[in-house]
């Protein structure tokens, strides 16, 4: 019962998501938008490339939907809400989504294509630097805690959220979070303007619906885990916990969206060097901070 749960609240918030996206998009509020675009998409051809590595192409989209619903499976939406409440849970989504690396490094392959290999490639370098700022921003949240059990550092936020004890270490996770499901300025696998689509541009019909459905999931899913390191998870006031925790996952994913129409395009060069000589430093910083913190503050 709590995985169907779980699944429903995942698929529903992507379902959610895709409503939004196409809002921001067109200007135009459309709940069965999905549901056109994904019936579109199965009545189209699924042209395959010249020369592909089938099976690289084929398990590419269904990995990367596989690793945002990994990764879902040790967030808790309520105490009692949770697939697999795991003593080192903080530590599994980061392993879980590593996979993500795999997933775009193989639709990137699988093709044979120019275009789809660049941006294959590219985000192997983007997230050797990003992934960092998922995993050092996640230690400071598990010192404060004094565990890696996702359920127990929602319970050590209940005084005070970790936005507030840790801004510095949720910008960095925010933006890490953004580079790693590559939405915009982070969408230097796509970049449709520089390779017309990227890692997407040879999929059609049923793969692109999957490999685009797996896209929305994994940014709910980082959404999800920002809300559980950050964002106090359940907690709030009147409504049952698991809708606190869908409504603040909704808008940390929103707000991803949002980011991408307002921020421009980074140069790879510059994400980059970014990375590695301003957000990894001051990923320590942060841990040092809270170190102090915890220290001084009893």
């Amino acid at each position: 019962m709590t995985i169907a749960i779980v699944l429903l609240a995942l698929f529903g918030s992507a379902w959610l998501l895709a409503v939004i996206e196409g809002w921001i998009t067109t200007g135009r509020l459309s709940p069965a938008a999905p549901l056109y675009s994904g019936l579109a998409h199965l009545g189209r051809e699924s042209i395959l490339p010249r020369s592909p590595d089938r099976v690289f192409f084929e398990a590419a989209p269904v990995l990367l939907l596989v690793v945002a619903v990994l990764g879902m499976a040790v967030l808790p939406l309520a105490p009692d809400l949770v697939i697999a409440d795991l003593g080192t849970g903080g530590l599994f989504i980061n392993a879980a989504l590593a996979y993500v690396l795999v997933a775009v490094i193989m639709a990137g392959w699988g093709p044979d294509g120019a275009y789809a290999m660049i941006g294959g490639w590219r985000f192997l370098g983007q997230l050797i630097a990003y992934s960092m700022l998922i995993v050092m921003p996640i230690t400071a949240v598990a010192m404060r805690a004094e565990s890696l059990v996702n359920t127990a550092i929602v319970g050590s936020q209940e005084s005070l959220w970790n936005i507030v004890y840790q801004p510095l270490g949720f910008v960095l996770f925010f933006i890490a979070a953004m580079a790693l499901a590559f939405r915009a300025p982070f969408d230097l696998p796509t970049a449709e303007g520089e390779l017309g689509g990227g890692v997407d541009a040879e999929y059609t019909g049923v793969r692109l619906a999957v490999l685009r459905l797996a896209r929305l999931t994994l940014v709910v899913t980082l959404a999800s885990a920002t809300t559980v390191f950050y964002l106090g998870g359940w907690y709030g006031p009147l409504l049952p916990p698991w809708a606190w925790s869908l409504i603040k996952t909704l808008a940390v994913a929103v707000s991803m969206l949002l980011a991408g129409r307002y921020l421009p395009r980074i140069r790879e060069a510059d994400l980059m060097r970014w990375c590695w000589v301003l957000g990894i430093p001051l990923a320590l910083v942060n841990i040092i901070i809270v170190g102090l913190l915890i220290l001084v503050v009893p």
